[in-house]
Order: structure tokens, then C-alpha cells, then sequence
């Protein structure tokens, strides 16, 4: 793969090489998950603790597993990793929160366009682009009372990218299991197709179009002018319709060695993936100009498993290999005198993001 023809440029249609769902991809989440979470359980018995993998990053709420806040990760990096991070601020909705988010973003040194998101979430939902203050007003109402929002700085680069992080307790340097290109799918025009018709003519997403469908309800019967390309997600998730491509040949020792500088200046953090953007995939093999999108801790995936050349033992082999080393963390941290969140604390968590989850809106 060079850096013109890549996995972060948008997809077309007419790209024949272009990759198309997987097997399993979008199977219902009860159906691929159910061995992972067998597979957990019995983790649990045997280190006598179910909840025992959200002491692998202690200070993270539940680990990270689930309704953990994502600027409380954040806000724990240092000075060295805060430079490698997109400036963000924080605000709850309510009464004057346009005025508010303004105020926020003047001082953090935001400016327009942005990215609005929820604080505590996952997979994508309710991450939107805010081009001015107006779409923001109607941005923030879109969202519940009460609701912790954060605004961030929209990365220029085109590259965005999912890096796997796990490094023990006892070890000075981790590793990067898993490298992920997220790209973005795209229809482009022929000047008398409708957006409808070019959705079902593309060899991915005529497969899944209520992926897609959604999100362009208002658009389904324009017509693209030839050439014209119509960008059909922002978030760079697989449920959402992102593609994702493994790049795990792209690991070099100094991406690892730039990681393990960012990394080892946010406490106690040993295990999850950082989610960024790059200027190009060469400066990035050089570990050099990116910004970090997020943080996520023992809930989150190594997302190359959402490769559809990965097949479904890889994937079960690679959710195996990241859990067990999640419990393989927990026991040493325990033993350091850290205590794990407790099943039940586990369930609140959960049970509360589900429930904001719930509220938010449709993400771009």
C-alpha cells in the first residue's frame, strides 16, 4: 500500500478491488460475543475475580471497560503526552450551554469546525461535526439535559488510525498489537444516478444499506453530479459503516518507541487502544505527526479483527489473546495493592451508558 492509494482515502464504487463485508461482521453482537464472554467467565474462575481485567488500568473508571468518562482519560496525561493529544474542553448541557460551549472553546483555543461528542459512549454514537456556532446550538439540543459533552479540535489529517496499546506492570516498554486503517466509504456521482440507486450499486453497501440509510433519509433521491463524491460517515467505527483494513506490517520500532513515550506518561495505563489521526502513513511509521482522537481502556477492540480478510478464528484468537491479557494485567496490579471495580459496579456502569446511549443522536 503507498501513501496515495490507502485504506483512509474514501471508498467508491468504483473501486473493484475495494473490499466487501465480511462473514461475520454484522452478525448480531449476542452471536459473535457469546464466546468471548464464555471465554471471560472462565477467566473469572480461574483468577477468582469476574471483574478482576478493570484493575489493568486502575485509575480509569471500571477500567475503561464500560461508562467510563473519555476526558477523565485524557485529562490524566502529562505534558509529554498532552502535545500528541487534540485540544478538547468539556461542558454539561443545560441552560446557556451555547454560550458556555463558546466560552469552553475560547479557552481551550478552539475554533470552528469541530467535533461535538458525548463524554461517556461508545461505538461512534452521537460524534458530530459543528461547522458554526448555529450548528452547534442545534447540536447541543440534540442531546439530553445533564448531558457531559465534550468539543474537539477536528484534525485535519486524513488518516485515521486504531493502535492497539498493552504494556505490564513489571515490563519498561510495551507493544503495539494491533495497527487499524479506518476508511471512510463513499459514493461518487454519475450525474443521473440517485444517492438511493449509487447506495445499492456499491459492492458494500447494497450488502448492509441500513447501515447507511439513516444518515441519509433527507438525500436519498438527489443526484450526484458525475464525479461529485458524497462521504457516507465521520465516525470511524464498523457498526457505523466505517471500513477498517489490518496494517499490522506497518508496526515499526520507532511508531512502537513514540507510543510507549505518550503512554507511559498517563498513570497506571496498561492496556487499550488510542485512536488518531496522521498527516500521512509514512510520518506515522516514523512515529511522528499524528493527534490522538481518544483513549480507550479493557472495553475497547483491537479493530483489525473488522478486516474482511480476517477470518473468524483469527478474530476469536485475537478477542481470546487481548482478554486473557487483560486478566494477566489485573492479577499483577492486584498484587500491587489495586483493587478491581466489582461485577456490580460493572453492571451500574453499563446499565448507565446504555441508558445515555439511548438519548443520543444519530451520529454524522
Amino acid at each position: 500500500m503507498t501513501d496515495m492509494i490507502t485504506a483512509a482515502e474514501p471508498r467508491t464504487a468504483s473501486r473493484t478491488d475495494a473490499p466487501t463485508v465480511s462473514a461475520f461482521e454484522f452478525w448480531p453482537g449476542w452471536i459473535f460475543y457469546t464466546p468471548i464472554v464464555l471465554y471471560w467467565i472462565i477467566l473469572g474462575l480461574r483468577y477468582r475475580d469476574f471483574s478482576l481485567p478493570t484493575a489493568a488500568n486502575p485509575r480509569i473508571e471500571t477500567g475503561g471497560l464500560c461508562g467510563e468518562s473519555k476526558s477523565s482519560i485524557l485529562d490524566m496525561a502529562g505534558d509529554v503526552a498532552r502535545e500528541w493529544i487534540a485540544p478538547y474542553a468539556v461542558i454539561t448541557t443545560g441552560s446557556d450551554d451555547l454560550p458556555r460551549a463558546l466560552d469552553a472553546m475560547k479557552a481551550a483555543g478552539l475554533s470552528f469546525p469541530i467535533v461535538l461528542k458525548p463524554d461517556i459512549g461508545c461505538n461512534g454514537t452521537g460524534v458530530r461535526i459543528m461547522r458554526d456556532a448555529e450548528s452547534l446550538r442545534a447540536g447541543l439540543a440534540a442531546f439530553g439535559r445533564g448531558v457531559a459533552v465534550m468539543l474537539q479540535h477536528l484534525i485535519p489529517y486524513g488518516h485515521e488510525v486504531g493502535l492497539f496499546y498493552i504494556r505490564h506492570p513489571d515490563e519498561a516498554q510495551g507493544r503495539i498489537t494491533s495497527l487499524t486503517y479506518k476508511e471512510v466509504p463513499c459514493l461518487t456521482g454519475d450525474g443521473h444516478s440517485t444517492v438511493e440507486e449509487l447506495l445499492h450499486a456499491d459492492s458494500r453497501t447494497r450488502l448492509v444499506p441500513h447501515i447507511y440509510l439513516p444518515r441519509l433519509k433527507d438525500r436519498l433521491h438527489d443526484v450526484l453530479e458525475a464525479g461529485q463524491s458524497l462521504p457516507l460517515v465521520f465516525a470511524g467505527n464498523h457498526c457505523k459503516g466505517s471500513i477498517f483494513h489490518d496494517r499490522a506490517v506497518d508496526i515499526t520500532p520507532a511508531l512502537v518507541a513514540r507510543v510507549n513515550e505518550i503512554m507511559r506518561d498517563i498513570p497506571d495505563f496498561h492496556f487499550g487502544r488510542i485512536d488518531a489521526k496522521a498527516r500521512s502513513l509514512a510520518t506515522l511509521r516514523e512515529g511522528r505527526d499524528f493527534q490522538i482522537i481518544e483513549i480507550n481502556g479493557v472495553g475497547s477492540e483491537a479493530t483489525h479483527i473488522w478486516d474482511a480478510r480476517t477470518t473468524l478464528r483469527t478474530a476469536y484468537a485475537t478477542q481470546f489473546m487481548h482478554y486473557r491479557e487483560t486478566f494477566r494485567i489485573g492479577a499483577k496490579k492486584r498484587r500491587e495493592g489495586w483493587k478491581s471495580s466489582g461485577a456490580m459496579t460493572m453492571l451500574k456502569s453499563w446499565l448507565r451508558q446504555r441508558r445515555l446511549m439511548a438519548s443520543y443522536p444519530l451520529n454524522d
